[in-house]
Parts: structure tokens; C-alpha cells; sequence
């Protein structure tokens, strides 16, 4: 009964925070956020990207990468404009995402994400994330290592 109650407050947390206003802080990451949910709040994020201000969702996902992603990708400027280039500009302002779990261990998560981008074309990505433990009191968060250049899968009319 307890499992039941934590999830049933996850999802309210979530609803609530996609609700919140414009100038709400984004969220960090949280040992309470399941691995399903560190992929969606990025890709929420990008597909609004400048609902709390320009470039908000990309700032969001920096916030959910790994370290090591930070060290390979950054500093945040350098990740912007790695987002906006021609091989993930597709996730900006997309229309929708699925999410589908190819398996998972205590340590790691590995998702299939299917972006349908603006132009209506869909496209494919792996998604990792692993365990990380942070300095401080967050302990075992969930952050993304890995993200796949895509496969367009072709357009939807």
C-alpha cells in the first residue's frame, strides 16, 4: 500500500509541476525520480523549450546530465548549441515523444524515445541513464549518460 501511495505522489508532484508558472524553477535531480521520469522531464522540457524562458528546456536537460556527459558536451553554452544543431534540432518544440523501456538494472536504464519533431517527421534515439550519486544530500539520482544520434523513421502523412 505504501508503493501505491509514493507513486500516486510522484505522479501529482509531476502533474503539479507541469502546471506551475512560467518563472518556476526548474527541477533537479532527485533520488525520488524514476529513471522513466528523468527521460521525460528532459523531453517535456525541450518540446517547450522557452515556456519559462529561452532556451529553459535545454537548461533543464543539462540539469538531469551526467557529469561525464557535462565534461564532453559542455560548458552549457557548447550544449545549446550542440541541442540546436543539425543532428538534435529535431527535439526542439517537438509535437510528441513515447518513452519505451528496453531494459534496466539497479544501476542503469535504457529507453527507445520516438520524437515526432515539428515537421512532422518521426525519429528514434537510445536514451541511458544511470545511478549517480551527488555530492551533499541528494544520493542515487538518475542522470542521462547516453543519448544516440537519431534514425529518422520518415514522415507521418
Amino acid at each position: 500500500m505504501l508503493e501505491k501511495q509514493q507513486i500516486i505522489f510522484k505522479v501529482l508532484i509531476l502533474f503539479l509541476f507541469s502546471f506551475s508558472s512560467a518563472n518556476a524553477e526548474l527541477l533537479n535531480p532527485s533520488s525520488t525520480i524514476s529513471p522513466k521520469e528523468v527521460v521525460k522531464i528532459q523531453l517535456d522540457g525541450l518540446q517547450q523549450n522557452d515556456l519559462r524562458y529561452k532556451d529553459s528546456g535545454i537548461e533543464q536537460t543539462w540539469k538531469f546530465a551526467h557529469p561525464n556527459n557535462k565534461r564532453a558536451t559542455g560548458p552549457l553554452s557548447k550544449f545549446k548549441m550542440m541541442i540546436k544543431g543539425d543532428s538534435y534540432k529535431m527535439m526542439i518544440n517537438h509535437l510528441s515523444h513515447t518513452i519505451t523501456e528496453l531494459g534496466s538494472s539497479d544501476k542503469w536504464a535504457q529507453f527507445e524515445v520516438i520524437i515526432l519533431d515539428k515537421d512532422k517527421i518521426y525519429h528514434k534515439f537510445n536514451w541511458q541513464v544511470e545511478k549517480y550519486t551527488l555530492d551533499g544530500s541528494l544520493k542515487d539520482c538518475w542522470l542521462t549518460t547516453i543519448v544516440s544520434s537519431p534514425i529518422s523513421l520518415g514522415s507521418s502523412i
